[in-house]
């Protein structure tokens, strides 16, 4: 059985595993970084770990958060870094049945299908589940253009 640290974007409720998660804390005030992508909010320091802070409502083409101070960070761990992700609302840690998994709707748009695995069935909700690793390798075809043009 998986279990899935959840949190929210408004109405929707998402999930990553939670053997992927090294932490869950309040809004941190960040270091901005020029020229980064639009979903990379800035940079926290994490008692002395500089964390990257990505914008889960950017990253799913979602509308911009109503206060950001009121955000929430969930550190999870990618290889040897930590990455935050911000959201609206911290959930519960739930273990779903396998049986209620399902793969993704076809009506979740395309900017969220490679970073949506699949989605488990709740009493009177969907979970949609993110794959950590989709999620905050982020790429972006005008940044990786600048970056060509730069080097030249």
């Amino acid at each position: 059985m998986k279990q899935f640290c959840t949190f929210y974007l408004g109405d929707l409720m998402l999930g990553v595993d939670v053997l992927e998660v090294q932490e869950v804390i309040l809004y941190q005030d960040m270091t901005q970084v020029p020229l980064a992508h639009d979903s990379i909010k800035g940079l926290i320091n994490l008692r002395g770990q500089i964390v990257t802070a990505i914008d889960l409502r950017e990253r799913l083409n979602l509308p911009p958060s109503t206060s950001e101070e009121e955000q929430k960070n969930i550190v999870i761990q990618s290889g040897e870094e930590a990455v935050s992700l911000l959201v609206d609302e911290i959930g519960d840690v739930i273990e779903p049945s396998e049986d209620d998994f399902e793969d993704p709707p076809e009506t979740i748009p395309e900017a969220a299908k490679e970073m949506i695995e699949g989605v488990y069935k709740l009493d009177k909700r969907l979970l949609l589940v993110l794959n950590s690793e989709r999620t905050i390798n982020i790429t972006s075809d005008t940044s990786s253009n600048w970056l060509q043009t730069a080097a030249s």
